[in-house]
Formats: C-alpha cells, structure tokens, sequence
C-alpha cells in the first residue's frame, strides 16, 4: 500500500477534474455553442438533406470586420466554399452570444440565423425551411 498516494504533498487531496470529461458542464462554452449548432444542422438535414449536400457548416469565433466600419457586426453569412460548387454557411459564435440573453436566446437564435442562411441559399421563405423558424420557444 506504499505506493498509493491519497494526498499531495500539503494534504488537501489530488487535484484534477471535478466532473468526467464528457459531462455536459466540463464542456467549454465554444464546444457547447458548436454542439447547439450541430444538432440544429442536423435537424435541418433530416429534412433538405440532399439540397444541403454540398453545404459545409462552420463555427468561427468573430468575423473579419474592418474596425472603421460603423456597421452591425454579421451574426453569421454564407460563403463560396473552398471546392468547386460548395458554399459555407458560418456562425459567428461571439457576436451570437452577446447579442442573446441566456443559452435558451442562444440557441433560438441559432436556430433562427441557421433557417434564414438556407433559406436564402435555396431561394425559399424561413417560414417553408422550417416552420418554427422565428416562434419562441415554450
């Protein structure tokens, strides 16, 4: 038994994580913003899976502004992709959680931005990607 050690060397016990690594509160607030943005992609998909085909969806912390500009900083934007014919659909994760009160806004407001990207990308209304698109959440 020499060789266990319960407590350091000040004996206030080992220190590591609090919670399993894959526990929902271990997560960081980037990696939960990028999981509410996956399954919003994926819920869009089960029903325009083949019209998102050639879409990538992307995650990125603030966009490119020029600092001199007086105008709204974007929440997200869609993008020629990087292949031939691909587009990139991106969320502004910053911008996104200043602008929402909470991670029920934050996700409302995923959901919103995510519809009105689509839609504006398959020439459709928000209201005929997705029906909820800019109802609340009860």
């Amino acid at each position: 038994m020499a060789g266990v050690r319960r407590r350091d060397r000040r004996g206030r016990g080992l220190r590591g994580p609090l919670t399993p690594p894959r526990a929902p509160i271990s997560r960081s607030r980037a990696e939960r913003f990028e999981d509410l943005v996956a399954d919003e992609v994926r819920r869009l998909g089960r029903r325009w899976g083949r019209e998102l085909a050639q879409v990538e969806f992307v995650v990125e912390d603030v966009p490119d502004v020029d600092p001199r500009s007086d105008g709204p900083v974007p929440l997200g934007m869609t993008e020629p992709g990087p292949g031939r014919g691909g587009v990139r659909i991106v969320i502004y994760r910053r911008p996104v959680e200043a602008r929402a009160d909470g991670e029920r806004e934050t996700a409302r407001l995923v959901r919103d931005l995510l519809v009105e990207e689509v839609a504006d990308l398959l020439g459709l209304s928000p209201e005929s990607v997705d029906p909820s698109y800019d109802t609340p959440d009860d």
